[in-house]
């Protein structure tokens, strides 16, 4: 009867992103990007309201944050020359202090870097994959491994947007030269001397402790699939005709043949991915969860998986090769998708709250 005379007060969710004092100043749930995402929290009965970051009026953004009693970050490992540092050690320190954070830094450390390619290489997502964790071991390893393998992808462990992602293959009738060409829009190959590359590279340990060495996967024009998650079920496809990696036609990299198709949005239920979302759901994120020491509750409220093509199997069926996982800022997301975050994000506020009481 008590409860029925004083109900419990909505839980707030604090939507959090990167934007300088006037996004601060003017922004709205109406006005966001994440204006789905609003609404459908809303329609699920929790209130929410957006924070826009910087370091520069942080101490503010903590107070606000605090507030709360969850927050969703859409924050990039790496934006304009700044990185999540100072972002990741204020995350931690409201998490420390009750509101629950998605994703939380610690668990983009072991989910949301490239090393996780190296960490769950034995899955079935897995490919020929290894880790330098030092600019010695990656100088005395990976020219060696370049000379007998193929073409390889490197990684810098902390990036977004194609940044520290480049393709290197080794230059036939030459000694010590490559041809590289980086992941990022606009970019050409390059020939240089693997020792140019090997310099360029080394900063890559500073910021991310790593470099993760790939085969490079064929059938990449086939395109990529995205496979957006909402804790540990599928809330819908992207797919993609991308042109990172793939060298540009001879009139530039800004000629319309070099620029990525549309990511054609699809629902979890779509025919074509049912192998996928099987995989993923009832396989390949247990076991990751598993090999990463994270529990089903600490899953990011969205997340992506982004696959290319690998080789046929032996019945002519695809499989598939996870190039990256996305836990920082997964956005654009499926029309699907805001309700699948609404629904655990639901589910997160009820199990703290029955933790509270």
């Amino acid at each position: 009867m008590d409860t029925e005379r004083h109900p419990s007060p909505r839980q707030t969710i604090a939507i959090l992103s990167r934007g300088d004092a006037a996004a601060r100043r003017e922004a709205t749930a109406q006005n966001s990007r994440f204006v789905r995402v609003f609404e459908a929290l809303a329609a699920a009965g929790i209130d929410a309201f957006p924070v826009i970051y910087d370091e520069s009026f942080a101490g503010a953004v903590r107070d606000q944050l605090l507030a709360a009693d969850g927050v969703l970050v859409w924050v990039d490992p790496i934006h304009q020359g700044k990185t999540r540092a100072e972002l990741d050690a204020l995350l931690r320190d409201v998490a420390a202090q009750g509101p629950w954070v998605s994703a939380h830094p610690d668990i983009i450390l072991k989910m949301g870097v490239k090393e996780v390619l190296y960490r769950t290489r034995h899955l079935g997502w897995g490919a020929d994959t290894h880790r330098y964790d030092t600019a010695a071991s990656f100088r005395s390893q990976f020219p060696a491994r370049l000379r007998a393998s193929g073409p390889r992808v490197l990684k810098q462990n902390r990036g977004n947007g194609g940044q520290g992602v480049w393709k290197v293959e080794a230059l036939p009738d030459t000694e010590g030269m490559v041809r590289v060409l980086h992941a990022q829009r606009g970019s050409t190959p390059e020939d240089m001397p693997i020792d140019a590359l090997l310099a360029r590279c080394e900063p890559y340990f500073g910021w991310g402790g790593c470099i993760i060495d790939q085969a490079f996967q064929s059938r990449l024009p086939d395109g990529m699939i995205r496979c957006y998650m909402s804790g540990a079920k599928v809330a819908g496809f992207g797919h993609q005709k991308i042109k990172a990696l793939i060298p540009p036609p001879p009139e530039g990299p800004e000629a319309p043949e070099a620029q990525p198709g549309p990511r054609v949005m699809h629902g979890p239920d779509a025919p074509p991915f049912q192998a996928l979302r099987g995989a993923m759901e009832d396989e390949w994120t247990p076991q990751m969860m598993a090999t990463l020491g994270i529990d089903e509750s600490s899953l990011p409220v969205i997340w992506d998986a982004d696959f290319l093509y690998g080789p046929k199997d032996a019945a002519g069926a695809d499989t598939y090769v996870l190039c990256e996982i996305n836990a920082s800022s997964c956005f654009a997301i499926p029309e699907e998708a805001p309700a699948a975050i609404a629904r655990t994000v639901k589910q997160r506020l009820m199990r703290t709250e029955r933790a509270r009481t």
